[in-house]
């Protein structure tokens, strides 16, 4: 949250930003949906035990775009990508707990753990060397867009924690119209 001003006041136009906000958002969404229905063949298909692939896939998808805002924050200058790095490494920390569990193996633990912490580390290069020179404008629709991507990752886990019941995609979809409504109002200086 702390970057969304430092994005508006430096790097792109409100509209770019809006935008790139909204496609992340929708993307993250999609994302949702896609690992839930790989679960779901996975369970249809009886497979049991060990790191379902719509997790797995969510996950590694999930860190590639982390690392990316890593290596965007980078290009952005500033103490932009060291506080980025800082707190995605935190995310990934919690991460690589939250994989062990009794179906799954020590082995495929560090596997897995390993995978993600390369696929950081790949991606925030790339991410670097594709935003490095480019446009204020660029830089900031892909921290708005990765600003999105985080911030739907936090709201979805807190929406989880705070209720019993199952929350509905829905839900979360229309805490971001608002977020972005109001944001929205912020960058125009309505």
């Amino acid at each position: 949250m702390e970057l969304l001003p430092e994005i508006g006041r430096e790097h792109a136009p409100g509209p770019v930003l809006i935008g790139a906000f909204a496609l992340g958002s929708l993307f993250m969404y999609g994302l949702k949906f896609w690992a839930e229905h790989l679960e779901h063949q996975d369970q249809l298909a009886g497979i049991r035990g060990g790191i379902g692939r719509g997790l797995l896939l969510a996950t590694f998808i999930d860190v590639a775009v982390d690392g990316f805002i890593i290596g965007a924050g980078f290009a952005a200058g500033g103490e932009t990508g060291p506080i980025l790095a800082i707190g995605l490494s935190v995310e990934l920390l919690f991460l690589g707990l939250a994989l062990t569990s009794d179906r799954v193996s020590d082995r495929q633990i560090v596997l897995v753990s390993g995978g993600l912490g390369v696929t950081v580390l790949l991606c925030a290069v790339l991410g670097n060397l594709l935003l490095a020179g480019a446009s204020h404008t660029v830089i900031g629709a892909a921290l708005a867009f990765s600003a999105a991507a985080l911030l739907y990752l936090v709201t979805e886990e807190l929406l989880m924690e705070a209720h019993v019941v199952q929350e509905k995609p829905i839900s979360t979809l229309v805490l971001f119209a608002g977020f972005l409504i109001f944001w929205s109002i912020q960058l125009m200086g309505v």
